[in-house]
């Protein structure tokens, strides 16, 4: 939602001063727009108003700014982020947490991500934290995205594929062939992109099969990773 909001609301270029004043208005639309409207300035010019609303009454602006903290990039982000993803009571606050850690790319983000997989109660921040472990393409995070494949939730086995493929894990590749015939396309597409990460001879076997999947949109995948795999590296 909130990167839906930067990229579609309608602005007029506000100074820093202008957005400053408007996040403190009572509407929560002004606020919204006014962090938006930081999408031009520098880093270190934006971390400091997008603090001002860090702890907004309204979870849609919070959520914007943690997710902007992941955009706009300072040594303070990462310790912000870090203990929103750890102590925040609301879980879609952590979830975006997790997410905004996985923008920065900061190898230090390993282990509170994984930490987050592994103790977060809800499904929708583990769902956040191996998508960023992905982002972080970190090979150590093989094991916890292993451990991702047997959730219940099949938006977290998609995010488990897909990261899988990020990291570069050939050594996962027969895990995740266990998901070529499965009933969810989706799953079925995120394994295709992900063997298009992976070469080696099973992920070649695999693609070529699956290019004869009958969901159009797997077959696509399928036909691009095979293309993928065979460009010279």
């Amino acid at each position: 939602m909130a990167e839906e909001i930067l990229r579609n609301l309608a602005m007029t270029a506000l100074t820093l001063e202008q957005i400053a004043s408007q996040l403190d208005s009572p509407n929560s639309r002004d606020r919204l727009i006014a962090l938006a409207s930081l999408r031009p300035y520098s880093s270190e010019e934006a971390v400091p108003l997008i603090k001002k609303v860090l702890d907004d009454d309204t979870l849609q602006v919070r959520s914007m700014a943690v997710f902007a903290l992941g955009i706009k990039q300072t040594e303070e982000c990462y310790p912000i982020l870090v203990k929103l993803l750890e102590t925040d009571e609301d879980y879609g606050i952590r979830a975006d947490a997790a997410g905004a850690l996985g923008y920065l790319e900061d190898e230090r983000a390993f282990h509170p991500l994984c930490r987050a997989f592994y103790e977060d109660t809800e499904w929708l921040v583990r769902f956040s934290a191996a998508v960023a472990l992905g982002n972080l393409k970190d090979i150590r995070a093989q094991t916890v995205l292993l451990e991702a494949l047997k959730s219940d939730e099949a938006v977290v086995q998609q995010a488990a594929i897909a990261a899988l493929g990020e990291i570069g894990a050939v050594d996962a590749v027969e895990a995740i062939l266990a998901f070529a015939s499965h009933e969810d396309w989706l799953i079925r597409q995120r394994l295709a992109e992900a063997l298009g990460n992976l070469p080696c001879d099973q992920s070649r076997s695999a693609l070529t099969f699956m290019v004869r999947d009958e969901h159009p949109q797997v077959s696509q995948a399928a036909q691009l990773s095979l293309q993928k795999l065979e460009l010279p590296s």
